[in-house]
């Protein structure tokens, strides 16, 4: 898998549902890693075919990959080895995997609502943060960029937001 693979597959699924829906609004909702692929599918519409999605989700969000990699917990061992950057970080460039959800949300212009949890122990909340402020100072309509976090008592850590009974609410 590829990051533009896997845009491309997100782009064919937009064009599949899209011929179906009839006036029905379609968004796009990323999680975790799919975040990063939302915002480039959304961009590659916005600039390549002059689409605008109805909205963006972002669920559990990075700025993008390399900042992702590293702050998420699994590689805190790792960060105080000589080379870290080299064999890690910069892997991922070398196989053009870059997700930079921070450089497509400057340009997108739709609804965006980001979700974090606060006890989220994969992506850290503060990237999810950084990543609403980064849209926030860049959409001319800040009322179209929210920002929700679900606080730690909840438990829904990173992968239970959509278990939230009130997310449907929240998201409409």
């Amino acid at each position: 898998p590829t990051e533009s693979g896997f845009t491309m597959d997100v782009l064919a699924l937009y064009d599949w549902a899209k011929a179906r829906s009839g006036n029905s609004s379609i968004l796009l909702w990323g999680h975790s890693l799919g975040t990063g692929i939302a915002t480039n599918a959304a961009r590659k519409l916005q600039e390549e075919r002059g689409v605008q999605v109805d909205a963006v989700v972002l669920e559990a969000p990075y700025t993008n990959i390399r900042e992702a990699a590293a702050h998420i917990p699994i590689t805190t061992i790792y960060r105080q080895f000589p080379g870290f950057g080299y064999l890690i970080l910069d892997s991922l460039a070398l196989g053009n995997m870059f997700f930079r959800s921070d450089e497509n949300v400057k340009v997108l212009a739709c609804p965006l609502l980001i979700l974090h949890a606060e006890d989220d122990d994969v992506v850290p909340p503060h990237l999810g943060r950084k990543l609403f402020e980064t849209a926030r100072s860049a959409y001319k309509d800040k009322s179209k960029v929210k920002f929700i976090t679900f606080p730690k008592k909840l438990g829904l850590g990173h992968d239970y937001i959509s278990f939230n009974p009130e997310l449907p609410v929240l998201v409409k």
